[in-house]
């Protein structure tokens, strides 16, 4: 599969460390495919970056999926969009020569869609950094996510996602057997210095090999 048959506008930026996990790096809502490349270099630089941009617009905003109200998700549309862009994944891999699974480094919308690939596409992701996100579904059963390295960043005035629907996203990334940590930021719906300094540390310890799939 080459680049232009992934189906998705989407940026890819090589690497030039080795040894790095490439980096699917997922936008909020209104975002697209340029917010979050600069946020990937310096959360892991030189890792390889893949950036794609939502197919949903709201009120001309790109979205991964559809949601009927705040907070309120088309569960329908995200299952869709869910399996599409895992596909999109897959077919990154090849294009680009990617050996392992990529980290996922999603914010708000893009973090939510994370969350949801690991939930209903356990194998595509080699681990994540959810910032600010909550639980987009509850599959039934449960995945076995086997260790998968997930951390998660929830504001502690965030007005948007409130704080306790993190943690119930970190409860049942756990009960699907994920290794997950949680860290409260001080701040909002908004990114921080210490959302860059806990996900650096984060996704420093992390290695190729780790999770490939």
């Amino acid at each position: 599969m080459s680049p232009a048959e992934l189906g998705f506008v989407h940026r890819f930026a090589p690497a030039t460390r080795p040894g790095l996990p490439p980096l699917l790096l997922l936008h909020g809502t209104g975002g697209n495919e340029d917010d979050l490349m600069p946020l990937g270099e310096r959360l892991l630089p030189g890792a390889a970056g893949l950036s794609p941009r939502g197919k949903v617009l709201e009120h001309g905003m790109p979205r991964f999926f559809r949601r009927l109200t705040e907070g309120v998700f088309d569960l329908e549309d995200l299952e869709r969009r869910t399996q599409e862009l895992a596909d999109f994944v897959t077919g990154a891999r090849t294009a680009y020569d990617l050996d392992a699974a990529p980290v996922a480094v999603g914010f708000s919308n893009g973090a939510n869609v994370a969350a949801a690939m690991l939930l209903r596409r356990p194998g595509t992701l080699g681990g994540a950094l959810l910032l600010r996100p909550m639980v987009p579904l509850v599959p039934d059963p449960l995945p076995a996510l086997d260790g998968v390295p997930v951390q998660i960043h929830a504001g502690t005035a965030d007005q948007i996602i409130r704080p306790e629907l993190s943690e119930a996203l970190a409860d049942l990334l756990r009960k699907s057997g994920a290794r997950v940590s949680f860290e409260w930021i001080h701040a909002g719906h908004n990114l921080t210095s210490d959302d860059l300094a806990l996900g650096a540390r984060f996704l420093a310890g992390l290695s190729v090999g780790a999770r490939s799939a």
